[in-house]
């Protein structure tokens, strides 16, 4: 069986990923690696990384979708609770604006923990919806 983690891969001749067939190279990133063609390119990349901005959003304005709260489980809530309260929020929640609200993408444990300890307010980053 051959092991493709056992050596890095070269993006040059994809070597380490089977057969040894040269890719065609458009350029180089910035730290020096090979950027294949018809792969964004390192512009695009770049921008696509840029940091989210946290904002700071009332709880009721939050609209949490039924199927995601199935998924609650209250153990998991008592303990980011008790994290919160040593620590405050780490981790803002991920949205996305709705009309005049938001919906929940990603940090339902966190909401829940917050609103059992009276918060009115969360941090969020504003991301877009998944496209499937």
């Amino acid at each position: 069986m051959y092991d493709v983690l056992a050596r890095p891969l070269d993006l040059k001749t994809a070597e380490g990923c089977g057969p040894a067939a040269p890719l065609p190279v458009a350029g180089t990133s910035k730290q020096g690696v090979p950027v294949p063609k018809g792969l964004a390119s390192h512009a695009k990349v770049h921008h696509a990384r840029t940091m989210l901005e946290k904002h700071t959003v009332p709880i009721s304005d939050v609209r949490v979708p039924l199927k995601r709260k199935k998924t609650l489980c209250e153990d998991k809530v008592q303990k980011i609770a008790e994290s919160i309260l040593e620590d405050g929020q780490t981790t803002p929640i991920q949205l996305r604006p709705d009309g005049d609200g938001y919906v929940l993408i990603e940090g339902l444990h966190r909401l829940e923990a917050l609103r059992i300890l009276g918060e009115v307010s969360v941090l969020a980053y504003f991301v877009r919806a998944r496209l499937h």
